[in-house]
């Protein structure tokens, strides 16, 4: 499939919730982009506790000159440069104007403060990377006096 006319990225983004009417509109709910992780006690961590990103990553795409099936690949790199193995959907393009809405759940675990790239090929094209950036607070409260 040659890229250089299709398929077009017209959104992608993380969000808490779509919703999908009859005729294939999207309504994005909650667009995010950053996870706020707070521990809270006497004892309140140093490093943060794994918590788990839960939300949905929609990829909006107009075909062009593109047709047919292909994988759009999306591969997760941690804070620490570490790349996760990528998951991979199939997208399948009709060319012109048509387009290809990819909804997905995202359920990883997360065990670091920092900025999570998700990178998005299609084909083994890069098409373009999206940022969710995680921060860890801990509020340290008084051990209450002993009875």
């Amino acid at each position: 499939m040659a890229f250089e006319r299709g398929p077009y990225l017209t959104v992608a983004t993380f969000c808490e919730q779509v919703i999908e009417d009859k005729s294939g509109v999207l309504s994005l709910i909650r667009i995010v982009d950053r996870m706020n992780i707070t521990a809270q006690g006497p004892a309140a961590p140093d490093e943060m506790p794994p918590a788990t990103l839960n939300w949905l990553l929609v990829l909006t795409m107009k075909s062009g000159e593109a047709r047919g099936s292909c994988p759009i690949k999306i591969e997760p790199e941690l804070p620490s440069g570490i790349r996760l193995p990528p998951l991979t959907v199939s997208a399948h393009f009709e060319g012109g104007n048509r387009g290809q809405n990819i909804v997905t759940r995202l359920n990883m675990k997360l065990e670091m403060p920092g900025i999570y790239w998700f990178r998005i090929y299609v084909e083994e094209q890069f098409l373009t990377q999206i940022p969710v950036e995680v921060i860890y607070s801990k509020i340290l409260t008084p051990q209450p006096p002993a009875p």
